[in-house]
């Protein structure tokens, strides 16, 4: 004789079966509902496949300039600032933007507490570097002091660093990023190499590590830079001398850099003669300022890309949903036959929920499909950065079954109302 455990577990396993063959012949007959209207299905499939394509570029675009912004926080620095000739906040016009000098390198170096290296900076773009018969533009020679490499938290993979020595000789030296010494070098190492930047020679002395990303887009990378001292920068391609563009400056104990960027702010308003209204004639750049104008900008596409993606759900679920209103008003001898077979209202409700559920899942497939590969178009084109991940697939059918639920519950709550007697005389 069987024991009661033994009995429950057989009644459980036969309901389940029988839950899974109701299940079955829902989602069957749906299928076949749809497949006997094919044209009105692919309608509300590609109206739903928008929506879910617009969230799923929203989502992916989100992570990955998320992704793109701690990774150049990351890159910044926490522990330091950059600091800019002329107001970039007023942009007034005429204003001078070398306004940062020796005095003022100095003087922080000596005299601003918690401020251990200083890096004074000029620039020089598109210039020709050549090596042999090789050659390449690089969008950026870079004129620094001693300690590049270590002001900017950038390990070099092979060599040295740019010394004091190097600055005050005007040594012809330099260090190297790493796609110009694949360009010019291959797989041979730079080390003690002498190349041109246009007609200056110049020897390889430190190879700067890959980095990998372009802080500025447009496809100019980090790692397309030549860095050389600044006063053979100067004076070989005839720069101003007393002042320089940018002034790189690390602090200790970063937790107080709210406090560093006040004494520093002060420090260079002094040095400079500005009067209390006055305002800045240098823009100071920290981790944090880059931080909130990077939020900003991934701000400023959820909301455009949220506003596209909601409309165009929208417009999926009314689509959706007239075309269900549609169908029931079809197939009402349908709807009453099966109610005079013994079909309960909760029934045909489910039946046509079914189907609103099978027309956005595959609805939801499309736009996931479509969406990853229009996000991949955008990251190949350099106008968003991409993050895949399993995210997107659970909030798209999530998205899809809510469509399903939202507008498609009335259509089926009417089919489920009529009459049967009234529907089969409608359809007769």
């Amino acid at each position: 004789m069987p024991s009661a455990a033994s009995w429950f577990s057989t009644a459980a396993s036969s309901e389940a079966l029988a839950r899974a063959a109701r299940l079955r012949r829902v989602l069957g007959m749906a299928w076949g509902a749809l497949w006997a209207f094919k044209l009105r299905s692919v309608f509300v499939i590609l109206a739903v496949a928008l929506g879910i394509a617009a969230l799923t570029i929203i989502i992916a675009s989100v992570d990955g300039a998320r992704r793109k912004t701690l990774e150049i926080v990351e890159w910044f620095g926490p522990d330091a600032v950059l600091i800019f000739g002329g107001n970039i906040e007023t942009r007034a016009v005429g204003q001078r933007t070398l306004t940062l000098t020796w005095a003022d390198a100095l003087s922080i170096e000596r005299s601003l507490p918690g401020a251990y290296l200083v890096v004074p900076m000029r620039s020089k773009a598109q210039l020709t570097l050549r090596n042999g018969n090789r050659n390449m533009v690089t969008p950026v020679v870079v004129g620094a002091t001693g300690d590049y490499a270590q002001a900017w938290n950038w390990p070099l993979a092979e060599g040295r660093d740019l010394s004091e020595e190097d600055v005050k000789h005007s040594a012809k030296v330099c260090l190297i990023g790493d796609n110009p010494a694949r360009e010019l070098f291959g797989d041979e190492s730079p080390i003690g190499k002498v190349i041109l930047v246009q007609d200056l020679p110049v020897q390889v002395v430190g190879r700067l590590s890959y980095r990998g990303f372009a802080p500025g887009g447009g496809g100019s990378s980090v790692d397309d830079r030549l860095i050389m001292p600044i006063s053979t920068l100067t004076q070989r391609f005839h720069l101003e001398r007393n002042y320089f563009r940018a002034l790189r400056v690390k602090f200790l104990e970063p937790e107080f850099m709210d406090s560093h960027i006040d004494g520093l702010r002060s420090l260079l308003r002094h040095n400079h003669g500005l009067r209390p209204e006055d305002p800045d004639d240098f823009s100071i750049i920290s981790a944090s300022e880059v931080l909130k104008f990077l939020s900003m900008i991934t701000g400023g596409i959820m909301v455009f890309l949220g506003i596209t993606a909601g409309a165009a759900m929208l417009v999926g679920g009314f689509v959706l949903a007239n075309l269900l209103f549609l169908s029931v008003s079809e197939r009402r001898e349908e709807i009453g036959l099966k109610k005079a077979l013994g079909a309960t209202s909760t029934a045909i409700t489910v039946q046509f929920l079914a189907e609103a559920v099978l027309l956005t899942l595959i609805g939801a497939i499309v736009g996931i499909a479509l969406g990853v590969a229009m996000g991949q178009l955008l990251a190949g084109l350099g106008v968003l950065e991409i993050r895949l991940s399993g995210k997107l697939f659970a909030l798209g059918l999530a998205s899809a079954l809510a469509i399903a639920l939202i507008f498609g519950l009335k259509p089926a709550r009417g089919a489920a109302a009529l009459d049967p007697i009234e529907a089969l005389r409608g359809g007769g």
